[in-house]
């Protein structure tokens, strides 16, 4: 067979195999949306408001929002809980915004940890150490500090506690856009790529994952894996929190609930090293989701599939990809954001080659950073992992 003849045939095969790809993907990812908004949410038990909770909330610097984000932790309608906000500073901008908040809410139990000790290379891990000793409750719920949330949320993240065999719950997220382009650009990695790979994985069987968005626990599943000390040194904290109590038995359970986290990125530079980070620990903890990820960036892996193999075939598989690639864009819309504008969808051809790109460049390094760590995504271990 002549050489050419053997390129010509590969780069066929190739081509229509990244276009059927990406189509088979594309659907996929929609049939799953699709399923998460007609399965009815279960029904909160009778039982879901009597365990207190302890709400561990740590903080750092003044980050847009931030009153907002924490004011929606003080509006529950849970009976019981404590509020514990943790910063590492005693000039954290973020200590005005918790005395405000204990002004505003002189009803609630919100406790304030200001400690500089430091135990691991894991800065946000040693201010969660710092302020475990002040939890007054059993139940536990770790939250993000750019996290918003609806005035049930405590009482559904905490209802699977009351099953023994329940180890983390955890929420996946939509993201709240500051104004710009870059924020609305890093929304969507968060809502038309990141939540639907994890809505396809949740359909597939899979319960690999927890987020740092929410993951609400028991206090004697955390200390079961040898509590927050298990993480000190590790940079996908989260993940690691869920994957030793999966290890010591049990499950790991997908909320309902869908909170908001702010994205406020003003430029390229930032969305990028933030993207890039995200995509590099992703690569670290699952090297072979990682890798065939790039199947997720549907128009560029579409286009570069019809370059190579412009078929009759290609073009309608394209086509498919394209469609079910805009039908979750809007069904997204209608359930998360209804006022976002409908001519973002336009901005989806750019968001996918932009994470073809960061995709391609997080193969080239494990080099992290971090709130001012260098970090190595490589390393990234808890210290009891076999």
């Amino acid at each position: 067979m002549p050489i050419h003849h053997f390129v010509s045939t590969f780069a066929s095969w190739l081509g229509t195999g990244l276009v059927a790809a990406s189509a088979g993907y594309a659907v996929a990812a929609l049939g799953a949306a699709l399923k998460n908004m007609h399965d009815p949410a279960p029904p909160l038990g009778a039982s879901d408001c009597v365990q207190p909770i302890s709400v561990l909330k740590p903080l750092h610097g003044a980050e847009p929002r931030l009153y907002e984000n924490l004011r929606s932790f003080c509006q529950q309608a849970h009976p019981n809980y404590q509020l514990i906000f943790g910063v590492r500073e005693p000039q954290d901008p973020a200590i005005a915004v918790v005395h405000r908040l204990r002004a505003e809410f002189p009803q609630l139990a919100i406790d304030l940890v200001v400690d500089p000790r430091v135990h691991g290379a894991n800065l946000k891990v040693s201010n969660l150490l710092n302020m475990l000793p002040l939890a007054r409750h059993d139940w536990l719920v770790l939250a993000d500090s750019d996290i918003s949330v609806p005035a049930d949320y405590l009482s559904r993240v905490t209802a699977p506690l009351a099953d023994a065999g329940v180890g983390i719950v955890t929420c996946l997220y939509y993201g709240v856009p500051q104004d710009g382009f870059w924020a609305r650009l890093g929304c969507l990695f968060i809502d038309d790529w990141f939540a639907p790979s994890v809505r396809l994985s949740h359909a597939s069987g899979s319960t690999r994952f927890a987020f740092g968005s929410t993951i609400a626990l028991r206090r004697e599943a955390l200390q079961s894996i040898g509590g927050f000390e298990a993480l000190r040194d590790t940079l996908a904290d989260d993940f690691w929190l869920g994957e030793l109590t999966r290890q010591a038995g049990l499950r790991t359970v997908l909320s309902d609930l869908v909170v908001g986290t702010e994205v406020s990125e003003t430029r390229l530079t930032e969305l990028w090293a933030h993207e890039l980070r995200w995509l590099r620990t992703i690569r670290a903890i699952a090297p072979g989701g990682f890798a065939m990820s790039f199947v997720c960036f549907t128009w560029p892996v579409s286009l570069l599939g019809l370059t190579l193999a412009p078929s009759t075939l290609s073009v309608w598989l394209a086509m498919t990809a394209g469609s079910a690639r805009v039908a979750r864009f809007f069904l997204g819309r209608k359930a998360r954001r209804p006022s976002m504008p409908w001519y973002e969808v336009l901005l989806t051809p750019f968001r996918d080659l932009l994470l073809l790109l960061e995709w391609a460049v997080a193969l080239t390094s494990w080099r992290v950073k971090w709130r001012g760590q260098v970090l190595h995504a490589h390393k990234d271990r808890p210290m009891r992992y076999p």
